[in-house]
């Protein structure tokens, strides 16, 4: 069985006990935090190995492993081949930072985007132009209606139904 399905079929059983899925991601973004403080120290690095070896590197499970490969993959400069990968497949960790600090942020994971590491990468004025480029992007901006009784947008003083929507 691929790797990614054994973790995902782990960390999102609907039918685990509550308590134990809520340790499991405890302990998860515990050693989440953990790799991105390593990999964030020299972040035009390529961290790259099997899957296995990357593990082994990080002190973490396979699973965690997989669950961090998961979770980055979109982050990185060039995807691995997260859906087939198994423990002896070669990955990378050679990540985009503004595309990760993104991430983090659309993630929620303040936890990861408030690390102290980001600051020799970016100012404290470049992290919140991030921040907030990211925040206004997931903003859904919902047009005004105009009703046939409303005033005419265009400024005539008209109702709509009489000036410019005169195709309705």
């Amino acid at each position: 069985m691929a790797l990614l399905k054994a973790w995902r079929d782990k960390a999102y059983d609907e039918k685990a006990n509550k308590g134990d899925l809520k340790k499991l991601w405890s302990d998860y973004f515990e050693k989440e935090k953990s790799v991105y403080e390593k990999i964030l120290e020299n972040p035009d690095e390529e961290v790259k190995g099997t899957v296995k070896e990357l593990a082994e590197q990080f002190g973490l499970s396979l699973d965690f492993m997989t669950g961090f490969l998961d979770g980055i993959n979109d982050s990185l400069k060039e995807p691995n081949p997260i859906e087939e990968m198994e423990e002896d497949t070669v990955v990378s960790l050679a990540f985009d930072k503004e595309k990760l600090y993104k991430n983090m942020v659309a993630a929620g994971a303040d936890w990861l985007y408030n690390l102290p590491q980001w600051e020799p990468i970016y100012d404290e004025e470049t992290r919140q132009r991030l921040y907030h480029e990211q925040k206004s992007s997931q903003t859904v901006r919902k047009e005004t209606k105009i009703y046939p009784n409303d005033p005419c947008p265009c400024g005539s003083g008209k109702k709509y139904k009489k000036c410019h929507g005169r195709g309705l």
